[in-house]
């Protein structure tokens, strides 16, 4: 069993430098069980807006293109996935913890979760948006994407955000990655990746991400937003 535990300043906000620490760690993890966690009293608190407002275009695509292959390579992840989600998962917090096979939460009701993109005005990535659309259930999917909200535990439960919550978050955590190593570990991964699929592009989507997205995030307003929202931390 392998624990990647999230640390960066900000409440573990993605900078470039722990999204590629995160992406190395997940693949030279092998397929062992891995239990995904944050430093301190946080989870992730989203993208480092700070680096993010900070980048023009050509720096833009790498930042986005490395989230994107982060994404890809936890969902994708050749054996059990654990989150412990231990605090605030915000935005792209809250999407790493959407890629793990299972995902326990805290109970502390000052924990906030879930997806405020839209919010902040500014796109999913495709593959992000494809992981979001498998790993949230119908019901909820519009409310937690267009509504754009953080949620308390409790109601990222109801919403399907996390699987459960517990007192010991780390500890109940651990206990469930023990429980899906158990299975034969052929059986897991091919059944896993028979639900899932690939995030995998095709080239129009991709030349979509390039040409179209990618500029959406270096947009005078979506800077603007940016540096507002850091802002109001």
């Amino acid at each position: 069993m392998t624990d990647l535990v999230m640390t960066a300043p900000g409440k573990n906000a993605l900078s470039t430098e722990l999204m590629a620490d995160i992406l190395a760690r997940v693949r030279a993890g092998n397929g062992d069980p891995l239990l995904v966690t944050g430093a301190g009293d946080a989870f992730s608190a989203g993208l480092n807006l700070k680096e993010v407002a900070s980048l023009e275009l050509d720096g833009m695509r790498r930042f986005l293109q490395l989230l994107e292959d982060m994404v890809q390579a936890l969902f994708e992840y050749p054996g059990p996935t654990v989150a412990a989600v231990n605090g605030h998962a915000i935005a792209g917090g809250c999407v790493i913890a959407l890629c793990c096979d299972y995902r326990v939460a805290t109970r502390d009701p000052k924990t906030r979760i879930g997806l405020n993109e839209v919010a902040l005005g500014v796109q999913f990535p495709p593959k992000v948006l494809g992981m979001t659309r498998r790993r949230v259930p119908p019901r909820s999917l519009e409310r937690v994407v267009l509504e754009a909200g953080l949620h308390d535990p409790e109601t990222a439960y109801a919403l399907g955000l996390v699987d459960e919550l517990a007192d010991d978050c780390l500890g109940t955590a651990r206990a469930r990655l023990e429980r899906l190593a158990a299975h034969p570990r052929a059986a897991y991964v091919a059944t896993k990746r028979g639900i899932r699929g690939s995030l995998a592009l095709t080239p129009a989507e991709q030349r979509e991400f390039d040409d179209v997205l990618v500029p959406s995030w270096v947009a005078p307003d979506a800077k603007d937003r940016m540096r507002a929202a850091l802002g109001k931390r």
